[in-house]
C-alpha cells in the first residue's frame, strides 16, 4: 500500500509594517524618482477686524480722494463770496430767497474755505467768512428803493440772521485753529529730528 505523505503546515510569518516616514503628521512623502512640490495658496478672505485701504475707515478713504486745494488769502475771499452769491440766487430762484436755506449752505462754504485756504493765510479765515456772508446776502435780503433800500435789508438782514453768520464764522475759526495747532507741532517734530539728527556721531 501506497503511504499518503502529509506535509505539516507552515505558518507564514507576519510581515514587518514598514517604518513611519521621517515627516510628521500632514506631511506628503513620495519615492525619490518622483518628487512632489506641495504649495500653499494664502487665504484670500479678510478678517472680521481687517478693513480695505491699509486699514483705513470708508469715512477717511472718501475725504482723502476729495479734492484738496490750498487757496491763498485772496483765493479763499473770492472762492468764499462767490459761492455764496450764486447760491443766494439759485436760493432766490427756486426756493423765493429762504433765509434758513441761505444759511444752512452758509457752514459748509464756511468749513471749506477754512480747509483749502494755505497754512501761510490760516489767520484769514475767519475774516473772510463773514465778508463772503454779506455779499451773498444781497439777493437773498430783497430790498427795493434804491441802493438805499437796498443797502438798509441788507444790514436788516445781517442782524435777523446773525445766528447763522456768527456760526460760520465759529465753523472756520475752529478748523483754522486746529490745522494751525496741527502744524506747529509737526514743524517742533522736525525740528527735533534735526536736532537728534545733528548730535549723532558721525562714523
Amino acid at each position: 500500500m501506497e503511504q499518503h505523505r502529509t506535509r505539516t503546515p507552515q505558518r507564514r510569518q507576519p510581515s514587518q509594517a514598514q517604518p513611519a516616514p521621517p515627516g510628521g503628521l500632514g506631511e506628503v512623502t513620495a519615492p525619490a524618482a518622483y518628487p512632489v512640490t506641495v504649495a500653499v495658496a494664502p487665504a484670500t478672505g479678510t478678517g472680521q477686524g481687517s478693513r480695505p485701504g491699509g486699514g483705513a475707515p470708508p469715512v477717511v478713504t472718501a475725504l482723502r480722494r476729495f479734492p484738496n486745494p490750498r487757496l491763498t488769502g485772496i483765493g479763499a475771499g473770492l472762492f468764499a463770496a462767490l459761492t455764496m452769491f450764486l447760491l443766494a440766487c439759485v436760493d432766490r430762484l427756486l426756493l423765493g430767497g429762504s433765509e434758513i436755506v441761505y444759511g444752512l449752505l452758509f457752514l459748509p462754504v464756511s468749513a471749506l474755505t477754512a480747509l483749502w485756504v494755505r497754512p501761510a493765510d490760516l489767520v484769514t479765515a475767519p475774516i473772510i467768512v463773514p465778508i463772503a456772508f454779506a455779499v451773498g446776502v444781497i439777493p437773498v435780503a430783497g430790498g427795493t428803493g434804491g441802493f438805499g433800500g437796498q443797502a438798509m435789508a441788507v444790514v436788516t438782514a445781517l442782524a435777523v440772521h446773525a445766528g447763522w453768520l456768527y456760526g460760520g464764522t465759529l465753523v472756520a475759526g475752529l478748523i483754522a485753529s486746529v490745522r494751525k495747532i496741527r502744524q506747529m507741532r509737526e514743524r517742533q517734530r522736525h525740528l527735533l529730528r534735526a536736532d537728534r539728527a545733528a548730535r549723532r556721531p558721525r562714523a
